[in-house]
Formats: structure tokens, C-alpha cells, sequence
């Protein structure tokens, strides 16, 4: 993963523990992240344009989820940003692979890019929250 979806992992954990009705600016959110203002608002602003973050402008605006963490995947935070379509194509970059047709690395790859995608549809942003909180706690 990126450092850009790293840090717009991060920052959906931070809007996680926001409450009912509550949104955080860019800047706050980037400095709990350690993230550049400037560019965590375009990510967050990208976020925002794929339904993920509801944003408000003025005074006690900035992001929040539109929707339960529960419900919200790693896939969908991390797809926009590194567009993960990419990841259906040949490892070494021919046209055609697949089966009939595959390269030498076909197995080994479809192997890894399943557990990938699998380990990013199935983890939700909710999990995330409870571990860092149980870190948090320790």
C-alpha cells in the first residue's frame, strides 16, 4: 500500500472515533496523522467524492463518515487511490495471461493478489478502530 492510503486509512480511523454529528477539519485530522494539511484535504475531498465522507464548509464543518465503519471496507477506502483494477492484469505485464495462457509467475501472483484483495474486502474500518483502541488501552 502507498503512503497515500496509508494515511487515508489513518485519517477514516480518526474520523471513526468522531461522534454523532461531529466533524473534524482537514487540518486537525492531519495533524493527528502526521500528514501534510494541503494534501490530507485533497484526499479527503477525493474520499469525499466516492461517498465515503460527507463534508460541511464553515464553522464546525470539515469531514465525517457517511456511513456506519461497519459497513465501510478497506477496498473501498484504499480503491480510489490506488485504483486496485490494476491488480486483475499480468504481473509481468503481458496482454493475455490466464490459465491456458499463463506467465511463469501466474500461479504464485493469483495466489497473492487473492488473499490482497480478499484481506481488503473483508477487514472493515470498524475492526481497525477496535484495535487501535485496544492498543490504546494497553
Amino acid at each position: 500500500m502507498s503512503r497515500t492510503g496509508a494515511h487515508a486509512v489513518t485519517a477514516l480511523i480518526v474520523l471513526a472515533e468522531l461522534g454523532p454529528k461531529q466533524y473534524a477539519g482537514a487540518a486537525d485530522v492531519a495533524a493527528r496523522i502526521s500528514a501534510p494539511r494541503n494534501y490530507l484535504g485533497k484526499l479527503l475531498k477525493r474520499l469525499a467524492e466516492t461517498g465515503l465522507l460527507e463534508s460541511q464548509k464553515g464553522k464546525g464543518g470539515g469531514f465525517r463518515l457517511a456511513r456506519d465503519p461497519s459497513s465501510i471496507s478497506l477496498f473501498e477506502i484504499i480503491d480510489p487511490i490506488e485504483h486496485l483494477d490494476r491488480w486483475e492484469g499480468c504481473f509481468l505485464g503481458r496482454p493475455e495471461c490466464s490459465a491456458q495462457n499463463r506467465c511463469s509467475v501466474h500461479e504464485k501472483w493469483q495466489h497473492v493478489r487473492q488473499q490482497y484483495l480478499a484481506f481488503l474486502r473483508e477487514t472493515t474500518l470498524a475492526e481497525l478502530t477496535q484495535r487501535q483502541t485496544a492498543q490504546l488501552v494497553r
